[in-house]
């Protein structure tokens, strides 16, 4: 059970990373 979770958290992790790299690729231009 516990890899399990560990996993959705590596996921969610990834998608919160590339929302942050999207508003700061707008501030830029």
């Amino acid at each position: 059970m516990g890899s399990v979770i560990k996993r959705r958290r590596k996921r969610m992790s990834k998608k919160k990373h590339r929302k942050m790299l999207r508003k700061t690729r707008h501030q830029r231009k």
